[in-house]
């Protein structure tokens, strides 16, 4: 089933999953970080200053502390604006799907091949034994 040539595949190697998840997560965080100190220290600078918005201070009271949590990073300059690039907050939710799911297929693929070699030490046991 897994086998090509006398070697296991690599999907059917859990470390291999196990390593795309670590690379994964190595992305994600960097990109998390990224998002979230994307307006620097003083947001009313960043926006006008170094993005050229007009920094509304009654709409970012309306909507509280920004960022506010892990997902999804936003830090409005005003109503239409986000300190925020574009592309972070759906990457990281890309990221966290691979992420998930290549942590889910190295614990199938670990527990397909502890019962595969646990089923080969029973066969050779039972050809000992017999």
């Amino acid at each position: 089933m897994g086998k090509a040539s006398g070697k296991v595949a690599l999907w059917w190697n859990p470390g291999f999953w196990f390593g795309s998840s670590v690379v994964a997560g190595a992305m994600l965080v960097p990109t998390w970080f990224w998002g979230a100190f994307s307006g620097a220290l003083d947001v009313a600078e960043a926006c006008t200053l170094g993005e050229g918005q007009r920094f509304d201070e009654s709409y970012r009271q309306e909507l509280g502390r920004q960022p506010s949590g892990p997902f999804p990073l936003h830090n409005m300059c005003n109503a239409s604006y986000d300190l925020v690039p574009g592309w972070v907050n759906p990457t990281l939710a890309g990221l966290a799907v691979v992420v998930a799911g290549t942590l889910i297929a190295a614990g199938v693929t670990a527990v397909v091949q502890l019962r595969r070699v646990l089923a080969e030490r029973r066969r050779r046991m039972g050809a000992v034994a017999s």
